[in-house]
């Protein structure tokens, strides 16, 4: 069965995001999928103390948001597009903005135990907003609870987000922003906003930028990639100018070693990361927990070090005047017809049977 797309919707309180979820709904024929908030019964407490009330208002948003993304989404995709106000993701942003030491850390223990069962979004709109318009719009809205809304946690929130979707790599994201855009009041901006969202649903949408750097040499393919998406070419356009403007050495087998240099730093990453899971197993913990709990340590030094061997597999395509994108997807294309002896993956373990990289 076909799966529909699964867009989620986040951004700061009163920002606007369960208001474009009921506009994408209909411009989609999606179904929707609310944040449930109002059952919690610690919350108007927790805005009155935060201190306080802070553990169990997310405990219990963690175990909801759980239960009802759980529940519903592996479902809704199977019958038609799903739109959300909300991710999963949230929930561990509010925790480390609310919560400190032991406290945290039974946190982070449940949150790894349940992260994995919920599905990710094909997109994430970020809803952006300056403080005066969030302040002002959760003040029209007039929640009971949020009449005493502190401005400086709600700063503190804009930027703990900010900072989040800087490093967002799970899905890929659309930044929208809001300041000078009532989708409530003016249609026209709401069309605006609704039609980058269809757009980047169909071709995909990274904000994440490269840095600026006029680019020394021209492009290696005549196309150029559609508006909100980033494909290899574009990685490969930035080291080219990034090597002429810092004068890096093209020098091919410098580089071919340089690569090996990374890949013998990720190993020992890789190795790091299997001593703590097997350190973590020992204590008494399931596996999939130390796995998770593992990840969580290493995952920043693997994801440096799995950028930096990238980052020389483009400067090697660069220098053999190799288009990668067309060449993996070339060699994808004629691996999803073959069929293998044995496991991909396990080749170098059968003389007799040539690896999938020497076929």
């Amino acid at each position: 069965m076909a799966q529909y797309p699964y867009i989620a919707i986040e951004g700061v309180i009163g920002v606007g995001k369960t208001t474009l979820a009921r506009y994408l709904q209909q411009a989609l024929a999606a179904e929707l999928l609310l944040e449930v908030f109002e059952e919690n019964p610690f919350l108007s407490d927790f805005y009155a103390d935060r201190s306080r009330y802070a553990f169990q208002t997310q405990i219990f948003f963690l175990l909801s948001r759980y239960r009802q993304q759980h529940q519903v989404i592996p479902k809704a995709i199977q019958r038609a597009p799903l739109v959300s106000d909300y991710t999963f993701d949230k929930d561990r942003l509010f925790a480390h903005l609310n919560l400190a030491n032991d406290e945290l850390a039974v946190y982070e223990h449940t949150y790894a135990a349940l992260a994995e069962r919920i599905p990710i979004p094909q997109l994430v709109i970020y809803l952006r907003a300056g403080v005066d318009t969030l302040m002002e719009r959760i003040a029209v809205r007039d929640r009971p609870y949020e009449r005493g809304m502190n401005r400086d946690y709600i700063a503190d929130l804009r930027r703990a987000y900010d900072n989040f979707f800087a490093g967002y790599t799970q899905s890929p994201t659309l930044s929208i922003d809001t300041d000078n855009r009532n989708i409530i009041h003016d249609e026209e901006a709401r069309r605006t906003v609704i039609g980058q969202i269809k757009s980047a649903v169909t071709q995909g949408a990274s904000q994440l930028r490269l840095p600026h750097l006029k680019d020394a040499a021209a492009p290696l393919s005549q196309g150029s990639p559609e508006a909100g998406s980033r494909r290899l070419p574009d990685f490969q356009r930035f080291h080219r100018a990034l090597d002429a403007a810092k004068g890096f050495n093209p020098d091919l087998y410098l580089n071919y070693i340089l690569l090996t240099e990374e890949i013998g730093e990720l190993g020992r990453e890789v190795a790091r990361l299997w001593g703590t899971q097997n350190q973590l197993a020992a204590g008494n913990h399931s596996d999939e927990l130390s796995r998770q709990q593992a990840l969580a340590q290493h995952r920043q030094r693997l994801a440096e070090e799995l950028a930096d061997c990238m980052a020389y597999l483009l400067k090697l395509a660069n220098y053999t005047g190799i288009n990668l994108e067309e060449a993996y997807l070339k060699k994808m294309g004629g691996n999803i017809n073959r069929v293998w002896s044995h496991r991909p993956g396990l080749a170098h373990l059968d003389n007799t049977t040539p690896s999938e990289e020497e076929a």
